[in-house]
């Protein structure tokens, strides 16, 4: 019988999904379980391991026996997991707390040690990254100072995805991805920085063996394959962080590709041969699955999750009617704004309301409808909104264009582009193709188990990706709507800085350092 199935796991925020992938492509089903993020104090985040691991195992027997998949079709189990986590475990792998997740913000003070010792600029030169208290360092020195006895205690610290695979096959590994994303990881010596761990005072023994996405790390056991409905022996490979992950899913796997992911945040991500360092730190470089390959990215907090705010407080209208229509209201949404001529009649929408990442790495930026009338409803708000997110992501390409980047044509995935009018909007704003994929919220789970199945010898390389990833529907720029396009955008960033000394007063009028 032919090895032609891969087992794919994505450890994603708010569960685990299992997914069975053909080897052209073809999802052959998938089963989900949720768990939950606890919230202890303000800007912290973190999530039980234990529950991870439930979750891998339900999913995992809840797929294999509702596919009727013979286990023997499967020919690699592998994993894309959430990154910039902190899970400390002892010499036997036993968690020693709740791991710190990727939106725990706690480490402010850490952060701050870190860029005295070493300096904003030298971590970047040497990370791809900032200085930034989502990343594990700094997570892991918050451990150190705050939590002595559990740090004294630490073997190691892992990933999420990194962790089952240690229930698994009892190795301590992680891959270069989920590596590049921790703060810690020299990416011109793709290794971990002695530098670094030398100015905070860590020993390289307490961070795992880096090795690449598609490493085999062991087998499935006798005891674990009888619970789960596999085959005793399949092979278990490496993975890797779910951005890079998605990179590969979306087909970006040639220098110069690029997708833009549109959910409740949103990034735009490269596949290159060499880091991309901004002069202003605006972007930053994780590596890719291809481990001859780095993955330049700039992430903003508010894309969908805007859009969603919007439905949520200004149209409950729309929320109405589609259910009495049995629709969704964003569809409801879509259709008033397409009634909307581009540039919303002079009206601009700054998406910050959760602060901002890429590309002004600004807490204290807030939401701004600005250029209201009178002559100005609901419909043109829905499209600002739209535009707005679709100016920031501008933003964030043009940080990557000054540098020499070339970038023909942007893929998008994820749920914010199944509305066919935020994908010409982007397409009208970015100047440049938009492909819409076949698999919008799926591209996570295929790449990693493109991974999965070089690793086990499936696919020869990442290249498969070219022929397995479907692009559904171009959306070419509108030359008609282009030069309002490029005024509104102008005006757009003047909008930004003029505002940024208000969101400073505002910010300490509230008392919050981060939103």
């Amino acid at each position: 019988m032919s090895r032609d199935l891969v087992l794919a796991h994505d450890l994603g925020t708010t569960g685990n999904k299992a997914t069975l992938v053909r080897v052209d492509g073809c999802l052959v089903g998938s089963a989900f379980h949720g768990y939950d993020t606890f919230y202890p104090a303000i800007g912290w985040a973190e999530q039980d391991p234990e529950d991870w691991w439930a979750a891998f195992q339900l999913t995992t027997a809840r797929l294999m026996r509702e596919s009727g998949a013979d286990p023997a079709r499967v020919a690699a189990v592998s994993f894309s997991g959430q990154m910039m986590g902190c899970l400390p475990v002892d010499r036997a792998g036993t968690p020693l707390r709740r791991s710190i997740i990727w939106a725990d913000q706690r480490g402010l003070k850490e952060a701050a040690l870190l860029a005295e010792r070493v300096g904003e600029e030298r971590v970047y030169a040497i990370t791809g990254h900032r200085i930034s208290p989502t990343y594990s360092l700094e997570k892991l020195l918050w451990v150190r100072t705050h939590e002595p006895d559990v740090f004294k205690r630490t073997h190691r610290v892992l990933h999420a995805k990194d962790f089952l695979r240690l229930r698994l096959t009892g190795t301590v590994e992680t891959d270069y991805s989920d590596a590049s994303g921790m703060n810690l990881f020299d990416l011109g010596r793709k290794d971990w920085s002695d530098e670094i761990l030398s100015a905070v005072g860590l020993g390289r023994e307490i961070l795992p063996e880096v090795g690449p996405s598609t490493k085999v790390v062991g087998e499935i056991d006798r005891k674990s394959a009888e619970g789960l409905g596999l085959r005793a022996g399949t092979p278990v490979v490496m993975g890797g962080g779910d951005g890079p992950c998605a990179a590969v899913g979306a087909g970006v796997v040639a220098e110069g590709s690029a997708y833009n992911y549109i959910g409740s945040s949103s990034w735009i991500a490269l596949a290159a041969r060499t880091p991309v360092l901004d002069p202003d730190r605006r972007t930053f470089t994780f590596w890719h699955l291809d481990p001859d390959m780095v993955m330049p990215t700039g992430t903003m907090q508010s894309a969908g999750a805007s859009y969603q705010w919007m439905r949520n407080q200004l149209c409950g209208l729309e929320v109405a009617e589609a259910e009495r229509q049995g629709v969704s209201a964003y569809e409801l949404m879509n259709r008033q704004a397409a009634s909307v001529p581009a540039g919303c009649r002079g009206l601009l929408f700054l998406p910050y309301l959760m602060g901002e990442r890429s590309p002004h790495w600004n807490p204290a930026a807030r939401g701004v409808f600005l250029g209201l009338t009178l002559t100005h409803g609901r419909a043109d708000m829905i499209r600002a909104v739209l535009e707005g997110v679709s100016f920031n992501l501008r933003i964030i390409l043009d940080a990557f264009l000054r540098q020499g980047v070339r970038v023909p044509t942007i893929r998008v995935i994820g749920g914010g582009a199944k509305g066919a009018l935020w994908c010409q909007i982007l397409a009208d704003i970015m100047n440049r193709p938009i492909e819409r994929l076949a698999l919008l919220e799926e591209a996570t789970a295929l790449g990693a188990a493109i991974a999965g199945g070089v690793g086990a010898g499936v696919f020869r390389d990442f290249g498969v990706a070219r022929s397995i990833v479907k692009v559904a529907e171009t959306y070419h720029p509108q030359p008609a709507v282009r030069d309002v396009y490029e005024r509104q955008y102008e005006a757009f960033q003047e909008a930004y800085r003029a505002l940024v000394p208000i969101y400073a007063r505002l910010q300490a009028l509230t008392g919050k350092e981060t939103p």
